[in-house]
């Protein structure tokens, strides 16, 4: 296995097949960021989203796509160009990964790409216990979705943040106020039909607990272009509450956690959950 490789995997304690898969997809998505940042994808956008949030500020639970927003809008954007320097990049590290683009359907203003590998032969790569690798399917794919938002809504911040393994390099990204409006973006707007996300609930609750403040202005930006707000004036944070409560008092509590789950390493975190409970940390959200 390679050093650095090494070194990324060791602060998981990997024990059982899921602790192995989580790791492994976690240090290929550092990977892909490394590539990214090597063929100069950061001076035209931005980190955001979960993973972001995992990698960068330390989100206590696994998450499994790498979204970005260009810095300004470009229907033309495309991820093509990129996939030969992260194919380059992760196969300096030992890894074999394909790199597809999906074909941009009209008028959609997201990019989508998948890198995607073999996840038994990755986790020999990885030297994964032998328990873990009779337990994998032979066939099995690991997928990393990347998404580019080619038509982003203004009003947003952002910073370079670095990372140190397995070199120094920065990536430019979201600031927390307007990750957190991007996230209460999809907690208001989110169609849920049958398949609510949890995970939406779960970085409320720690956003709440650690970064509780929201860009109000990046959020009415994102809910005018989605459709979610016509009104003539400015989204207040009385509106922000509103919109919450009613969300909340909709919210199929038992279907969240059961998503959330899969995601999380310590599922008691989930157990207080409830409307009452999501009615009464919201009073904490400031704005800015």
């Amino acid at each position: 296995m390679n050093e650095a490789i090494r070194q990324m995997l060791q602060p998981y304690n990997c024990l059982t097949r899921a602790d192995y898969t989580n790791a492994l997809r976690e240090i290929l998505q550092e990977l892909a960021l490394l590539g990214l940042w090597r063929t100069k994808f950061f001076e035209h956008a931005a980190f955001y989203g979960g993973t972001a949030l995992r990698i960068l500020y330390g989100l206590d639970r696994f998450s499994e796509d790498l979204d970005f927003s260009l810095l300004k809008p470009n229907p033309s954007f495309s991820l093509k160009p990129y996939g030969d320097g992260l194919r380059r990049e992760l196969t300096s590290f030992g890894f074999e990964v394909d790199f597809e683009v999906r074909e941009k359907r009209a008028r959609r203003q997201i990019e989508s790409a998948f890198l995607k590998t073999n996840t038994l032969q990755q986790l020999i790569v990885i030297e994964a216990h032998t328990t873990a690798l009779g337990a994998q399917h032979a066939h099995e794919q690991l997928k990393i979705k990347l998404e580019v938002d080619t038509d982003p809504p203004p009003g947003f911040a952002t910073e370079s943040k670095p990372l140190l393994v397995p070199i120094p390099f920065t990536v430019n990204s979201y600031s927390l106020p307007d990750l957190f409006a991007g996230k209460m973006h999809a907690i208001l707007c989110r169609k849920w039909k049958q398949r609510v996300k949890g995970r939406d609930w779960y970085d409320l609750v720690w956003y709440l607990a650690r970064h509780p403040t929201l860009r109000l202005s990046h959020l009415e930006q994102r809910m005018r272009q989605s459709g979610d707000w016509h009104e003539g004036r400015p989204f207040t944070r009385e509106d922000l509450m509103q919109a919450l409560i009613r969300r909340i008092e909709t919210l199929p509590v038992n279907q969240a956690r059961d998503e959330a789950a899969r995601f999380v390493r310590d599922s008691d975190a989930l157990a207080i959950w409830s409307q009452d409970f999501f009615l009464q940390i919201v009073e904490r959200i400031q704005v800015v």
